[in-house]
C-alpha cells in the first residue's frame, strides 16, 4: 500500500509529496540534568533558621508539613532545637467568613505593622477540596503589597481535610518563624466551623472581621465565636456603607454585653474600619497593643501561653494515637472485614469498635510482655 493513499491511480491529477521532516522542537544538544537540593543536617536546618534564612525557613516548614515519617522526624529535631529561641512575638488570629476581606486586611495591617519596625510571618490556612483534596494556596496574590515586602514571610498551609494536622503543623511552624526573628506572626483561619477554635488555641489575640449591610447582621453574632473574639472590626465602612457599618457595631457592642466576662478581664472592642481604602487600621493595631499590655500586666498573656502548651500535649497524645490505631497491620486487615458487618447489620457500629479497640489493646499487652 502506498505511504500516500491519494498518489493511487484512481487520483490521477493530484500528488502529495512526503513533504519535509520537521526538527525536534527541544534543542538535541541541551543536556537535561536535574539539579538535586543538597540535603541539609538537622544542623544546617538550625543555624539557618537562627541566622534567618527565608531559604532554609521554607524548607523547614515543608518538613513539618510533610506526611513521611523520616521527614517527621526529622523537623521533631529541629523544632526541638529552635524551641528556646521562640515565644517572644505577638500572635494574632485573624477570622471572618469568606469575602469578609481577611487576606485584604491583612495585605493593609501587616504593612502597617512593618513600618513600626520588626518582621512579620503570616500563616495561612487554605481550604482544601474534600474530592481532589487540592489546594488554591492563592493568599500571596491578594497580598499583593505585602508579599513582595523583605520584611515578610508569607505561607499558606492547605487543609487537606485535616484541621488538626494542620493546626498542630501551623504551631509547630509558628515556633520556626519566631526562632528565625519574626516578632509578630498572623495566623488566618480558612472562616469555617472548628477551624477558629484550633487557631483561638494558639494566639494571644484572637481578631473577628466582619461585615455590614449584607443582609441580617445578627447573623454574624454566634455565640462560639463571639467569645472567643479579642477585638470585632467591621471592614468595608466606607463610601454608602459607613452607616450600616456604625449600626452594625452597635449590634455587636450591645451582644458583647449578654455574654459572660472574658477570663482575660479585657473587655472586647469593636472598630470599624475600610481594608481597600487603609482607613482605620492605626485604632485597630492601637486596640492590639493596648490587649497585649494589659494581659502581660495582669499575667493572663504567661497563664494563657502555658493553657496553650498544655492543650497542645494532650492533641498530639490524642492524633499520635490515632495514626498508631490506623496504622496497625492488624487493625488494617479486620477494618474492612468490620465495616461490612455493620454495613450488612451483623454487628452495630458501637460493639465493632469496642472489637476493634480490644483487639488493638490486646496486641499492645502481648507487645509489652
Amino acid at each position: 500500500m502506498p505511504e500516500h493513499p491519494e498518489n493511487n491511480e484512481e487520483y490521477k491529477g493530484l500528488v502529495v509529496n512526503k513533504g519535509i521532516e520537521q526538527p525536534s522542537s527541544v534543542n538535541p544538544y541541551l543536556k537535561q540534568r536535574k539539579v538535586k537540593k543538597r540535603e541539609l543536617s538537622v544542623s544546617d536546618f538550625v543555624e539557618g533558621i537562627l541566622k534567618g534564612s527565608i531559604t532554609i525557613l521554607s524548607r523547614a516548614v515543608t518538613l513539618v508539613e510533610s506526611v513521611k515519617p523520616e521527614h517527621q522526624a526529622v523537623a521533631q529535631e529541629v523544632i526541638e532545637k529552635c524551641l528556646p529561641s521562640s515565644g517572644k512575638s505577638v500572635r494574632v488570629g485573624i477570622s471572618g467568613v469568606p469575602g469578609a476581606g481577611k487576606s485584604t486586611s491583612i495585605d493593609v495591617f501587616g504593612l502597617h505593622v512593618l513600618e513600626r519596625g520588626g518582621k512579620l510571618a503570616v500563616l495561612a490556612i487554605d481550604p482544601s477540596s474534600e474530592r481532589s483534596k487540592g489546594s488554591i494556596l492563592g493568599d500571596k496574590t491578594r497580598m499583593e503589597k505585602l508579599s513582595v515586602h523583605p520584611g515578610s514571610f508569607i505561607r499558606p498551609s492547605p487543609s487537606a481535610g485535616s484541621l488538626g494536622g494542620v493546626a498542630r503543623k501551623t504551631r509547630e511552624t509558628i515556633i520556626l518563624c519566631e526562632a528565625a526573628g519574626f516578632d509578630k506572626i498572623f495566623v488566618e483561619t480558612v472562616g469555617v466551623g472548628q477551624s477558629e477554635t484550633a487557631v483561638h488555641s494558639m494566639v494571644d489575640f484572637f481578631l473577628l472581621i466582619q461585615l455590614a449591610g449584607t443582609g441580617d447582621e445578627l447573623q454574624g453574632i454566634k455565640r462560639g465565636i463571639m467569645e472567643m473574639a479579642d477585638g470585632i472590626v467591621i471592614n468595608k465602612a466606607d463610601g454608602s456603607n459607613v452607616d450600616k457599618a456604625k449600626l452594625a457595631a452597635t449590634q455587636f457592642r450591645n451582644a458583647l454585653h449578654l455574654f459572660p466576662a472574658p477570663d482575660s478581664g479585657w473587655t472586647p472592642q469593636v472598630l470599624t474600619y475600610s481594608g481597600f481604602y487603609n482607613i482605620g487600621v492605626k485604632a485597630i493595631w492601637d486596640m492590639i497593643d493596648k490587649y497585649i499590655d494589659f494581659v502581660k500586666a495582669n499575667g493572663y498573656f504567661e497563664y494563657r501561653r502555658n493553657e496553650q502548651s498544655k492543650y497542645w500535649m494532650y492533641e498530639s497524645i490524642n492524633e499520635k494515637l490515632k495514626d498508631n490505631f490506623y496504622t496497625n497491620e492488624k487493625i488494617k486487615a479486620l477494618l474492612q472485614e468490620k465495616e461490612r458487618l455493620v454495613l450488612n447489620d451483623g454487628l452495630t457500629s458501637f460493639v465493632a469498635a469496642k472489637e476493634l479497640l480490644d483487639t488493638y489493646f490486646e496486641e499492645l499487652k502481648c507487645r509489652l510482655t
